[in-house]
């Protein structure tokens, strides 16, 4: 037993996320379909590295004209 062991700290923001969890179990199902439908994405490596080749460096002063 450790003599300086405080109690186990959960924020109110920790506890009120596991009350809905516990209130709304279908919470975590709609946030992994909606990471599916923005996030988990395949990427074309290839159309990558061509947009990379493709990128045209930008000049140091944006708004000075070439005239």
């Amino acid at each position: 037993m450790n003599l300086f062991r405080r109690p186990d700290y959960r924020s109110d923001a920790t506890q009120f996320i596991d009350q809905l969890k516990a209130a709304k179990p279908q919470v975590e199902e709609g946030q992994r379909q909606g990471r599916a439908l923005l996030w988990d994405k395949q990427v074309d490596r290839e159309a990558q590295a061509g947009y990379q080749a493709a990128r045209v460096a930008q000049k140091p002063y944006v708004y000075q004209s070439e005239h």
